[in-house]
């Protein structure tokens, strides 16, 4: 009896249906899985490299869009010239961009120490003057715009003779510039605007080749005086590579009082070469702005005492000419940095 019961629990045990074993799915999410970490694992297909068709289509097209846009401001009046004759969208749109390559590819400019010059307010940068043509004037007041956080558009204080010129005085006077006087100064400075200055005149950007990296007289100070009425700071700056754009050898004095001019220079390729002597040679620069003197210690009666305004314009002279020295040491050779 007891053989017969194991007989028939067997049978209904082999008749019940037992569970299958789990199978994994390779198309469900083992299969994902898988894939998710082959996608980690393959590095993404780079895009294809565009032709230089494309390349030049895409520039020609961005050219075209700034022209537009340009043509549409000046035709309809969308712009505003200040009291000085400033045209700002001029200045972005036209005459900083045609130095650019000038100053990025032909003369390679390094800019330091732009964190002393402020964001706001009035302040007068007191730079070095050399080159034989006032280039450095140009490079100055690219560099402050391009690498200033603010982008702020520097007003040159120029000579008499720039504004005696047909064009160069109405391209001047748009770009920003006004005469190197007291009174233009001390306005400028007054309105919270960034000015610079060449104390050295003629006399620094004329100077013989021989007497590179000397400063000249600094005058008898007036641009401390119109800082001092104004309360602003003065930053010295030097620049480095200007000296060696039109190295002056000689000076025809007879033909410079003919054509009303300070010099008439002669470099190793001007006047020999004819217009290709006017390129610049290649030389490396480097500008430098300074530690601000302050001058709020000063009451504004002090712009008239003259020692007193001797002795800081001795000071910011020094400073600059010791930093000459130093970058000098710093670059080199004049054409490789």
């Amino acid at each position: 009896m007891n053989d017969v019961a194991k007989v028939i629990r067997l049978q209904d045990l082999a008749t019940v249906p037992r569970p299958r074993p789990a199978t994994r799915n390779w198309t469900g999410s083992a299969d994902r899985s898988v894939t998710s970490l082959t996608d980690r694992l393959t590095p993404p297909t780079p895009a294809a490299p565009r032709s230089v068709t494309d390349l030049m289509r895409d520039a020609l097209g961005r050219q075209i869009g700034r022209t537009a846009e340009f043509a549409r401001r000046r035709l309809t009046g969308d712009y505003q010239v200040d009291e000085f004759g400033f045209d700002e969208h001029l200045l972005e749109s036209v005459l900083l961009p045609a130095l650019r390559p000038l100053a990025d590819n032909w003369f390679r400019v390094q800019t330091s120490g732009m964190e002393n010059v402020p964001e706001v307010g009035g302040a007068l940068i007191v730079a070095n003057h050399a080159g034989t043509v006032p280039i450095d004037g140009l490079m100055l007041q690219l560099a402050v715009h391009d690498h200033h956080p603010k982008q702020r558009a520097l007003r040159l204080l120029a000579a008499d003779l720039v504004f005696e010129m047909p064009m160069l005085g109405t391209l001047a006077r748009k770009a920003g510039h006004t005469l190197a006087c007291r009174p233009d100064a001390e306005r400028l400075l007054s309105a919270g605007e960034l000015t610079g200055v060449f104390p050295e005149g003629f006399k620094g950007v004329g100077k013989k080749y021989a007497d590179r990296y000397k400063l000249q007289r600094f005058g008898r100070g007036g641009f401390v005086a119109a800082a001092v009425r104004a309360g602003v700071p003065i930053i010295p700056c030097s620049i480095v590579g200007s000296e060696e754009i039109y190295p002056k050898i000689a000076d025809i004095k007879p033909l410079a009082r003919l054509l009303g001019l300070p010099y008439f220079p002669v470099t190793p390729t001007f006047p020999h070469l004819g217009p290709l002597g006017a390129v610049p040679l290649p030389s490396k620069w480097y500008i430098e702005f300074g530690t601000p003197i302050s001058t709020t210690e000063y009451q504004a009666e002090d712009a008239d005492d003259p020692m007193l305004m001797f002795e800081v314009t001795d000071q910011v002279r020094e400073t600059i000419q010791q930093t000459l020295y130093k970058l000098l040491v710093r670059r080199r050779n004049a054409f490789m940095g």
